[in-house]
């Protein structure tokens, strides 16, 4: 269950912005602090590089998550996920994921043929690989996160209204949806912030159910960053909060300075 909610948490650290202008560029960088209450669980990074793909430049995003303190003694977790995708379209050329969640393990590369609309997974822990058929446009885990980011329609969604994309994770390509539950003003640590508050879900049985109302706090500007997410559990809920950032492309926008 730790394992599910903490990697639900993570999924879900995603943000948005029409596609006519991208909401991010190379440079820009976030941390998140995971907690239950004030007892730290962890933390989360999320960072914009560049790279080459195909002879041409590409996105490469990196995603870090790690547990601290008393949660690391009793529930170990290393994830680093990264993925390489098109400027313009937003489409992947490929994923990594090399994680280890309380023993758990996986040590996998993707590469996309999007002409072909397939992708080729090695495993290198058990030294296996496949090629998987998958929809046209279908995303990473990370590449989801940025790809919502410059959804055309994400500004004129009207309260309870979704949207959904393909995405690949574990061989084979679930339905992610989003759904708009509204605005709030939200206090953090950098100050008051106008709010989108958004709840994602995924298909029954895969990274998390929609009864545990994992619910999204994005900021309403340009940037479209996430501030807030929050797993509400059976005995109070695991947050994650936005703890630090730099190379945002858009000035941040605060409501009520701290």
């Amino acid at each position: 269950m730790k394992k599910i909610l903490i990697f639900a948490v993570f999924l879900a650290l995603v943000s948005f912005k029409p596609q006519k202008e991208r909401a991010f560029d190379v440079g820009e960088w976030f941390k998140f602090r995971m907690h239950y209450g004030i007892v730290n669980a962890g933390y989360a990074t999320l960072e914009v590089k560049e790279a080459v793909r195909n002879n041409k430049k590409v996105y490469h995003a990196v995603g870090k998550g790690w547990t601290t303190g008393m949660t690391k003694f009793f529930f170990k977790v290393e994830d680093t996920y990264e993925s390489f995708f098109d400027k313009e379209t937003g489409n992947p050329y490929q994923y990594v994921r090399n994680i280890d969640e309380g023993g758990y393990t996986k040590n996998q590369e993707g590469f996309f043929d999007n002409s072909k609309h397939t992708v080729l997974v090695k495993d290198y822990k058990n030294k296996s690989e496949k090629t998987i058929i998958i929809p046209a446009n279908t995303q990473d885990i990370l590449s989801t996160f940025y790809y919502l980011r410059n959804h055309p329609t994400i500004d004129e969604l009207k309260v309870g209204e979704s949207i959904s994309i393909d995405m690949f994770f574990d061989d084979e390509t679930t339905k992610f949806k989003l759904k708009y539950i509204g605005k709030e003003d939200l206090k953090t640590k950098f100050g008051t912030i106008p709010c989108m508050i958004f709840r994602p879900y995924v298909q029954a049985g895969r990274v998390f159910k929609e009864q545990e109302s994992l619910t999204v706090w994005i900021s309403d500007d340009d940037n479209k960053m996430p501030l807030r997410i929050k797993a509400s559990l059976a005995v109070g809920s695991l947050k994650a909060d936005l703890d630090g950032f730099k190379g945002l492309k858009y000035p941040f926008t605060v409501k009520v300075k701290p």
